[in-house]
């Protein structure tokens, strides 16, 4: 079974996650919210990094918990950051819960965050590859820029679009691709 030419075969982890995860659509708020600060970790590291951390990430972040995550203080903060398990990094812990808010606002306003996102993708579902940006990406890095989110440029975006289904990106010769054009 020939899998996209990124996934690392020896890492049970990423296998898992392209075979059920990247590019099935998922329009969850919570599932939309936990990929999104995933993402924003991502800046300048590795994907892989960043899966292979996903489980201390959710038991540090509240198992994603939107609430929970908008609440949190600096004692929290410091928590976070004494967690060698996940991305130690303070710019991006504070930017997290200050873009768990500016979600929560986008969700009140369009009941959904996947309503926001459609406003942008009309609901359709893109398929191309051997991309890191496109029109589509670059709209929503720039709205959500205004809004006031950080780490959320157009290539971090373009990746979170893939990862949630809206981008379909598996390689031709991938067999998820063949499987989910047919």
């Amino acid at each position: 079974m020939k899998r996209c030419k990124w996934c690392n075969l020896d890492n049970p982890i990423y296998i898992k996650y392209h075979d059920e995860e990247w590019g099935v659509p998922n329009f969850d708020d919570k599932y939309l919210f936990e990929m999104l600060i995933l993402e924003s970790f991502q800046a300048g590291l590795s994907w892989e990094c960043v899966l292979n951390k996903r489980e201390s990430f959710r038991k540090a972040y509240d198992n994603f918990n939107l609430d929970k995550v908008c609440s949190y203080d600096d004692e929290k903060v410091k928590e976070l950051l004494e967690n060698k398990d996940i991305i130690r990094n303070k710019l991006k812990i504070k930017v997290s819960i200050s873009n768990a808010n500016i979600f929560r606002d986008i969700k009140n306003e369009y009941g959904s965050f996947y309503n926001y996102l459609k406003v942008f993708t009309k609901d359709k579902i893109i398929y191309e590859t051997d991309k890191t940006t496109n029109d589509l990406s670059d709209a929503i890095s720039k709205d959500l820029k205004k809004r006031g989110m950080k780490f959320v440029g157009s290539t971090i975006i373009y990746s979170y679009l893939q990862a949630i289904g809206i981008i379909n990106s598996h390689d031709k010769e991938c067999y998820f691709y063949k499987k989910s054009i047919n």
